[in-house]
């Protein structure tokens, strides 16, 4: 199955039918956040809601236990609204994040196929 085919059946086009970009995001609670945690699933909703309006979508979300608090899978037109988003989260408190631009299985064997 082509790479962009793959995309579609798995929901990955954003809204002009071009591929978005994905990235993996952690979590870690800030004193403020951990304070107030039982706000956190509403956090999330107002969360998701802001991703939405700029296009975006939050594919997985977990609680984890380890390093990080949260780690979600999101998905953003570009890097700019990525970064406006959680730079807009960053500012609230409640959480700091760490973001990794991520590429998937078919974009991986791409760029590995057009190494010089």
């Amino acid at each position: 199955m082509a790479s962009v085919e793959r995309r579609v059946l798995a929901g990955a086009l954003g809204a002009k039918g071009e591929p978005m970009s994905k990235y993996i995001t952690l979590f870690e609670y800030t004193q403020r956040g951990i304070e107030n945690v039982e706000e956190s699933p509403n956090r999330l909703d107002s969360f998701r809601e802001v991703v939405e309006e700029r296009g975006g979508e939050i594919a997985d979300f977990y609680l984890t236990m380890g390093a990080y608090d949260l780690v979600a899978v999101l998905e953003f037109p570009d890097d700019e609204t990525a970064a406006k988003v959680l730079l807009g989260l960053g500012r609230l408190g409640n959480v700091t994040t760490e973001t990794l631009k991520a590429f998937t299985e078919d974009e991986f064997e791409s760029i590995v196929a057009d190494l010089p």
